[in-house]
């Protein structure tokens, strides 16, 4: 599922986009609805690659669904605009036909019609085919011959932009760019009777609206750059962003979605889902184990393709479909999952969100499905929710909160509450754990043993899931040996062991070979860095003064662990060993910390690192950017003093029953025992 869906009124460094319902491009006059718009005079002081003489978007609501009309008059300033005279058309057969009106060139007063004499080449091929999309999508190619700098180029072109399954629902966004060349900009709305949306627009904007009874037009001569305030969250970006959409609520949206699913997941008598289902029914025991491998079947069985063929982009296929046919998209997945668990007794639903991240701030946006990109179930499963995607790979098993960290979904119900928020909490369990264990028991300049070990959690770990099972053993072993072997931190690889472990949501991959360690040397005292075991000091935050000095900061959340255990060289006594310093604090919502350990022979250092907030408030940035000097960025180091005893008390000191964690396991010792550090 690819909805996200926003025009953006800016000269185009890219091929322009059309949708259209033939196999030809057609010409023909502007639309009635279109009003004119002023060129702008050129500028003496224009620099830049292009000048803009007028780029004009206007969209026309109506019975019929919405057009988009875009005309830009460009003047080409040097070479580097050239690029402009590739127009390119790409367009899907199901959703309408465009209709070019002018492409031309005016040259010291003379006006050439490209089109006389040069037409569009008409490509078929899918353009993300290689992407797993399935669109339908026609490419055109028009070269404009004799392009030169100093010309003005002028494109203009009016393209149906709704999709067949909503009809007459209008929704969208209309922006311009936060740092735009020069020259003349108009964004418009206007609407037929009784086709009127709700129009959202920021103050950055508001000012150069006019209203009449039927149309919102903004027009900006030479506007600004804009900057959104530095490290805000992405809703503060929303600058020159306007919002339309005739669905009066969340709750709309969901109802009109709803059918849709409904529909595709109901399966026929004589289908044989119910089958899969009687089968699955009869060799698992118990809800949970049940919607776990209705979700591997579809996982599994059903290779994922984008389709967006014959209205396709909002439209799922059917259950029977997507199985008899074997592929299918997010939407066709999880209607295929709700068959399937509907026949199991277990009640699910289908809920919008958005994979891209972007999804921060949409309580605060007008009401539009183009918000979503992915569709997948929600069930409640022994009285608990639990989140299944079909798309993902069949080692990603249902959990009580889904792999991408969403923070707002839209579950789609007959009766529907709206828009739902997905409540933030710190991690419980580490999204990256390095572990480096280190056998230098056969001296200083002895090649030491090292196993490295790293334990990735989410869609990262998902990501090498796929990329590293589709080796075999062999194949990863001697293409790690490959990389790794004869470095500066590697003299050989014997081993590389991978394993994805369910339960966990870990990855897992474990190196082990040899290397020569990097002890550092002043007369008899020896001292070694450990990997892995120091911070970067955060970043000031702070932002220029012309910038909102309210926004909080925003920082992605993140935990991460590494864990550096070394067995000591045999020819030294262990009271002759020390570590540096141990950290425990807090610096703008994120806790720091390293810790020390002993057992007999061996240390070991833990650091770790929390989100415990991703937005800072302006208050605590203030207070934590006079606390910046202090912060300790030292490397983790154990140091050997032969001349003197070290008093110096472990933290963790420990007996070898305790020595042995499992770091694949929650709160594995990688954060203070309080949960957070010292303010």
């Amino acid at each position: 599922m690819r909805w996200f869906a926003c025009v953006s009124l800016a000269v185009l460094a890219a091929p322009v986009t059309l949708l259209a319902q033939d196999n030809e491009v057609r010409t023909g006059p502007q639309p009635d609805w279109v009003r004119p718009m002023e060129l702008a005079e050129v500028l003496a002081s224009a620099t830049g690659v292009v000048f803009v003489r007028k780029q004009d978007m206007q969209i026309h609501l109506d019975a019929a669904g919405q057009s988009t009309f875009v005309s830009q008059r460009l003047k080409l300033l040097n070479s580097q605009a050239l690029q402009f005279g590739n127009v390119a058309l790409a367009w899907n057969p199901a959703i309408g036909r465009p209709t070019v009106h002018a492409v031309r060139v005016h040259r010291d007063g003379t006006v050439i019609d490209v089109l006389d004499n040069t037409g569009f080449e008409v490509l078929r091929r899918e353009n993300q085919l290689e992407q797993a999309q399935l669109d339908g999508t026609l490419t055109a190619v028009l070269r404009v011959p004799d392009l030169r700098v100093g010309d003005e180029l002028e494109v203009s072109y009016t393209v149906p932009s709704h999709d067949p399954t909503l009809g007459a629902h209008s929704f969208g966004l209309l922006a311009v760019d936060q740092s735009p060349p020069s020259g003349r900009y108009r964004i418009g709305l206007n609407w037929a009777a009784e086709q009127e949306p709700a129009v959202r627009m920021p103050e950055q904007l508001a000012g150069s609206a006019s209203r009449t009874a039927n149309a919102i037009e903004i027009r900006l001569d030479d506007p600004k750059s804009l900057t959104p305030p530095k490290g805000a969250p992405a809703r503060y970006g929303w600058q020159r962003v306007v919002e339309y959409s005739d669905f009066d609520s969340w709750a709309a949206v969901s109802q009109r979605f709803y059918p849709l699913f409904a529909e595709a997941s109901e399966i026929g008598a004589a289908s044989p889902l119910r089958a899969e289902a009687a089968r699955i029914a009869a060799s698992h025991s118990g809800k949970l184990a049940q919607a776990q491998a209705a979700l591997e079947l579809v996982q599994e069985q059903i290779r994922y393709i984008y389709v967006g063929l014959d209205g396709g982009n909002f439209s799922p296929a059917s259950a029977d479909e997507t199985w008899s046919r074997r592929y299918g998209d997010c939407k066709g997945k999880t209607a295929l999952l709700l068959a399937l668990l509907r026949e199991l007794d277990i009640e699910a639903e289908p809920v919008l969100a958005n994979n891209s991240g972007l999804d921060d701030g949409f309580d605060e946006r007008l009401p539009s499905p183009g918000l979503f990109d992915h569709v997948l179930v929600r069930a409640m499963v022994d009285g608990k929710p639990m989140w299944l995607d079909g798309t993902l790979p069949p080692v990603a098993r249902a959990s009580a909160t889904p792999f991408v960290p969403y923070r707002w979904v839209l579950p789609l119900k007959s009766s529907s509450e709206g828009l739902a928020r997905l409540a933030w909490e710190p991690a419980r369990e580490p999204h990256m754990v390095e572990i480096y264990d280190i056998d230098a028991k056969a001296g200083f300049e002895a090649p030491a043993g090292i196993r490295h070990t790293k334990i990735q959690r989410g869609i990262k770990g998902l990501a090498e899931y796929v990329q590293f099972s589709a080796v075999s053993r062999d194949q990863l072993e001697a293409a790690f040996r490959n990389e790794l072997a004869g470095t500066a931190s590697w003299n050989a690889i014997d081993s590389v062991v991978y394993r994805y472990d369910p339960d966990t949501r870990s990855s897992v991959l474990t190196v082990s070979g040899t290397g020569q360690l990097d002890w550092q040397k002043d007369g008899d005292e020896r001292w070694l860095t450990l990997p892995g075991g120091g911070f970067y000091p955060p970043e000031r935050k702070q932002r220029a003064a012309d910038q909102d000095q309210h926004a909080p900061f925003y920082e992605e959340p993140v935990y991460n662990c590494r864990v550096a255990t070394i067995d000591l060289p045999d020819d030294t006594a262990p009271e002759n060993w020390s570590h540096n310093s141990a950290i425990d604090t807090s610096l703008y919502e994120h806790t720091y910390y390293r810790t020390w350990a002993r057992s007999g022979r061996t240390i070991r250092m833990i650091r770790g690192s929390r989100t415990e907030n991703p937005e800072v408030s302006t208050a605590i940035a203030q207070r934590d950017n006079a606390r910046l000097a202090q912060f300790d960025n030292s490397m983790a180091k154990v140091e050997y003093t032969p001349a003197s005893k070290t008093e110096q008390l472990f933290e963790g000191s420990s007996g070898s029953s305790e020595w042995e964690i499992d770091w694949t396991m929650p709160n594995a010792g990688c954060l203070p025992p309080d949960g957070r550090g010292q303010g």
